[in-house]
């Protein structure tokens, strides 16, 4: 039996430190990413974790937003503190900052496990829960998917959706900028070498063919797909941008990570009269069968990727064992 690198850890053990750089290239695959995911939204959803609300504060000229996040997950008996701060006075790339961490406690031991860089764990995170999102709401016959944006989530969104909708073999792309688009095609490659990704210039018309739709493009967007160019029984997932409020608003069914979630960050989504449509149901309660996704096949369902800090605890937690397995990072003595 190979012994648990973090088992051994106990309260005197000095804070591990794991860098950017240092967690790069620590080797998980999405299918791996994809099976702790749920498994910590199971153990919510069972009532052996706990995940309350974000906080977040905001500069009130738009300029800075951060947020807290605080979980403790009762399966792996970890605890963690997750932080977040974005910094974009221009809503340009050249001015803004963007800096997330997480920290890691053994809850059986008492000990740090870990302050890790956030960016590869949202990286992973997110694409794995739009993945089960999709493989939950999608119709039987679905074999079709558009992915639009090509930034961070983009490039990660094929590889983790696949290996939870291993039948979408017709794939579609629409980016804007030529060297996000061919980082998607290489990632993609990368994890599926036999997998083929068309690129399409008409995100509207691709739409009106695609089962399933993957909303991931940036704040700067121009596209917005309507519900009018959907066809019977598609989903739509909305983790960042693409997605007009007419496919909330105008859907069959509202799926959600969490409704708290969806209520505090989707704001964007809301009607004219600023309302924002309620959720039908939660994806916990879903994985853990104590609700229904779909109904029926011809059902739009919209689906509203906010992503739960347990997610987070489950993907810093498999990449901390690995990082701290290969002798990575720096120890600091924090608390002498």
């Amino acid at each position: 039996m190979i012994e648990d690198p973090l088992s051994t850890r106990d309260r005197t053990t000095p804070l591990r430190v794991l860098s950017r750089s240092d967690l790069a290239d620590v080797p998980i695959s999405p299918a791996e990413v994809v099976r702790a995911v749920e498994d910590a939204y199971i153990a919510f959803a069972g009532g052996d974790s706990d995940n309350p609300r974000k906080l977040s504060v905001a500069n009130p000229d738009g300029w800075s937003v951060a947020y807290a996040m605080l979980g403790r997950d009762g399966w792996r008996r970890v605890v963690a503190m997750k932080t977040s701060y974005k910094f974009d006075p221009g809503h340009d790339r050249s001015t803004k900052r963007y800096y997330t961490t997480i920290t890691l406690y053994d809850d059986t031991t008492g000990a740090p496990i870990a302050m890790m860089d956030c960016a590869r764990v949202g990286a992973l995170r997110t694409p794995a829960v739009s993945a089960l999102l999709v493989r939950e709401t999608v119709r039987r016959e679905a074999d079709s998917a558009l992915l639009i944006g090509t930034g961070t989530q983009g490039r990660n969104a094929l590889p983790h959706l696949l290996a939870a909708n291993p039948q979408l073999r017709k794939l579609m792309l629409f980016g804007t900028h030529p060297e996000g688009i061919e980082a998607v095609h290489r990632e993609l490659s990368r994890h599926r070498p036999h997998a083929v990704l068309q690129t399409v210039d008409d995100p509207h018309a691709a739409a009106r063919t695609a089962d399933v739709i993957l909303a991931t493009a940036g704040p700067g967007t121009e596209v917005a797909v309507e519900s009018a160019d959907l066809k019977p029984g598609a989903v739509t997932v909305l983790v960042g941008y693409g997605l007009a409020p007419s496919t909330l608003h105008n859907a069959d069914r509202v799926i959600a990570t969490s409704a708290a979630q969806m209520a505090l960050t989707g704001t964007d989504m809301a009607d004219e009269q600023g309302v924002l449509r309620g959720v039908d149901a939660e994806l916990p309660q879903i994985l853990a069968r104590r609700a229904v996704a779909r109904r029926h096949e011809d059902e739009r369902i919209f689906v509203y990727n906010s992503g739960l800090v347990l997610t987070d605890i489950a993907v810093a937690h498999a990449l901390a064992e690995r990082a701290v397995a290969e002798g990575r990072g720096t120890e600091v003595a924090l608390w002498d």
